[in-house]
This record gives C-alpha cells, sequence and structure tokens, in this order.
C-alpha cells in the first residue's frame, strides 16, 4: 500500500499509442495554444495600451483573458510536451502544481465573471449610479478580492487532497492533474474529508451563479423597458458576451463534474476535460471581440503599430 510521501512521480494520460498521433496531438494542441495566447495577449496589449478602453468593463476583461492565459498554460503546454517526448509522467511536485494553479484560475475566474455581471447590472439599471459605484478603487478592489478567494480556495483543497493517503497507485486518466482525479487515488475513509470540503465550495459556487441568474433576470427586465431599438440593441450588445462566455464556462465544467456516473467513461471524462480546460481560454477572445468594435479598432491600431515598426 503506497501512500503520498513514497509517490515521486504521476503517470498521465496520454491521447495515442502511436507516434503519429502523438505528434498528432502535439501538433493539434500546438495551434490551440498559439491561438489562446495571440487573442488573449491582443486583448490584454490593447486594453493596457489603449486609453479609450480604460474603463471597468474592459478593466476586467483584462483580468479574464490573464486567467485565461494563465489557465490553458498550466494544462497544455505539458501535455504537448509528453506527447513529444513519448513520456506520461509528471513529478509530485508539478503534479501538486497544477491542481492548485488550475483550481487558482478557474476558482477566480467564475469570481470574476460574478463580478463582471454586477458591473453590467450596474450599467443597465442604475447607469446614474455607476461612476460612482464602479469608480477605479471599487474596480481593483472587486478584482483583487476574485484573485484572492481563488487562491484561497486553491490552497485550501490542494493541501487537503495532497495530505490524504494515496492508496491506489500513482495513475491519473487525465492528460492533466485534475482534483477529482487526484482524490479517486485516495483511500476510501479520508476520501469523505475532502467531499465535505467540496460541498462547501458547491454552496458558494451556487451563490455566484444565483447572483449572476438574479442579475441577468433584472438586467433583461431593464433591457425590455428601453423606448427605442438601437438603445435595446445596444444594451444587449454590452451583456450578451458576457453571457455566453459565463454559459460556456458554466456547462462545461457543470457536466463535467455533475454527469452521472453511470454514463462516465475515460473518454467521455477526457473530451469534457479539453472542453472546459481548453475550449473557453481560446474561444472567450472571439466572443468578446466579434461584435465590439471599440476592442476590434483598437487591435486593428496595434496590429498596424507592429507593422510599422517592423518595417
Amino acid at each position: 500500500m503506497s501512500n503520498s510521501s513514497s509517490l515521486s512521480e504521476f503517470l498521465l494520460l496520454l491521447y495515442a499509442d502511436t507516434r503519429e498521433l502523438q505528434l498528432l496531438h502535439f501538433s493539434l494542441f500546438l495551434g490551440i495554444y498559439l491561438a489562446a495566447l495571440l487573442g488573449n495577449g491582443l486583448i490584454i496589449t490593447a486594453v493596457a495600451c489603449d486609453h479609450c478602453l480604460h474603463t471597468p468593463m474592459y478593466f476586467f476583461l483584462l483580468n479574464l483573458s490573464i486567467l485565461d492565459l494563465g489557465s490553458i498554460s498550466t494544462t497544455v503546454p505539458k501535455s504537448m510536451a509528453n506527447s513529444l517526448r513519448n513520456t506520461r509522467s509528471i513529478s509530485y511536485l508539478g503534479c501538486a502544481a497544477q491542481v492548485f494553479l488550475v483550481f487558482f484560475l478557474f476558482s477566480a475566474e467564475y469570481s470574476l465573471l460574478t463580478v463582471m455581471a454586477y458591473d453590467r447590472y450596474v450599467a443597465i439599471c442604475q447607469p446614474l449610479h455607476y461612476g460612482i459605484l464602479m469608480d477605479s478603487r471599487a474596480c481593483v478592489r472587486m478584482a483583487a478580492a476574485a484573485w484572492a478567494s481563488g487562491f484561497l480556495n486553491a490552497l485550501l483543497h490542494t493541501r487537503n487532497a495532497f495530505s490524504l493517503p494515496l492508496c491506489q497507485g500513482n495513475t491519473v486518466d487525465q492528460f492533466f492533474c485534475e482534483i477529482s482525479q487526484i482524490l479517486k487515488l485516495s483511500c476510501a475513509d479520508s476520501y469523505l474529508r475532502e467531499v465535505e470540503l467540496l460541498g462547501i465550495i458547491s454552496c458558494l459556487i451556487l451563490g455566484c451563479f444565483i447572483f449572476i441568474v438574479l442579475s441577468y433576470v433584472q438586467i433583461f427586465r431593464a433591457v425590455l423597458r428601453i423606448p427605442s431599438e438601437q438603445g435595446r440593441h445596444k444594451a444587449f450588445s454590452m451583456c450578451l458576451p458576457h453571457l455566453a462566455v459565463v454559459s460556456l464556462f458554466l456547462s462545461t465544467i457543470m457536466f463535467a463534474y455533475l454527469k452521472p456516473p453511470s454514463i462516465s467513461s475515460p473518454v467521455l471524462d477526457l473530451v469534457l476535460a479539453v472542453l472546459y480546460a481548453v475550449v473557453p481560454p481560446t474561444v472567450n477572445p472571439l466572443i468578446y471581440s466579434m461584435r465590439n468594435k471599440e476592442l476590434q479598432q483598437a487591435a486593428r491600431k496595434l496590429i498596424q503599430m507592429v507593422l510599422v515598426q517592423q518595417q
């Protein structure tokens, strides 16, 4: 019987056994990763450099892009390296770091999406008080609270998960170290401690979800009372990107962790992990920039500036 103190490494799941498929996996993940770097990097640079985008909405969007870059950089590069080197191993400390960072970044992102829902609520339902309620100091405090809550949640769960005795070997059935997969390796009696903690965090997640839903109920009621069609269209265009990102983020994570055990399988778990860990950080920049003329103009100006400097 092994425990956590005797483990020096974990074995991650490989996508394929043949060398050709491993290289195909590397190429696909490389393309996705570069797209995520480009999209989120453009948003971060555009918002930071363009004074017209120094508003609460774009400040929170900048934080979201940083979190997305961090989350995809935590999982994808290690999986790519393993496929390229034809290995499955990850060190014990590396696995613990992945668990911590994934939990930290995703928890902080969820908290930030809740804050962004409040920002949209104030902008549409209380526009006259927007400058007071969402001044620069308030925005910094709310963003800091989102990051801090993610850090504390990750610290609590990572410490608890890796303090449990591991009795089921060291094989992780996922392409990165996921906390649920680590818990499957723990002894049955010790597993209950983490289940209790997960129950507590689930209540917090539910609370944020209810807050987001109630915010959008009030937003849609206010939008439908706007007399002009142009005004309604502008209000909806402010909210729909955030609503799409929230829906993508929550639907993939909730289905991954709340699916019935009867339909669970290694292949399905792998697909769902890709959907919630890889897809959102890649498509979020597209969702936010698709119909945002200010962001498109800032990104275009930035690209033109880079091209001029290279000539």
